[in-house]
């Protein structure tokens, strides 16, 4: 059974940064480039950054200054680190996993809910 299980969503004032985790199970990590995605109610799901299995990355272009994801093979777990954060960037976050694509692919995540404000 595939799970992956986000966390470390939270409420951040303007300007403060966040990590969001997301531990994967039920696949063999390595083979699987992982991304986050947010949605809110008004919105479509949109990407945020993914990153592949050897470590290269793509962002969204208007996150791509404040926001690093990256992965740990022996802890089976993708990052998000989000600095600077703004309103806009109130969403829930989604992890996905995608075989042999850049995604999104089948493997989603339930979700962490991540509210900024002040």
């Amino acid at each position: 059974q595939v799970q992956l299980v986000e966390s470390g969503g939270d409420l951040v004032h303007p300007g403060g940064s966040l990590r969001l985790s997301c531990r994967a199970s039920g696949i063999r990590f390595s083979f699987y480039t992982m991304g986050w995605y947010r949605q809110t109610p008004d919105k479509e799901r949109e990407l945020v950054a993914v990153i592949s299995r050897g470590g290269n990355t793509k962002y969204s272009e208007s996150m791509k200054e404040r926001f690093t994801i990256s992965r740990d093979s022996a802890r089976n777990s993708v990052y998000l680190t989000m600095t600077d954060m703004r309103s806009e960037d109130t969403a829930v976050y989604f992890c996905n996993g995608a075989r042999d694509t850049w995604g999104p692919g089948e493997y989603w995540g339930q979700g962490t809910q991540v509210t900024v404000s002040s």
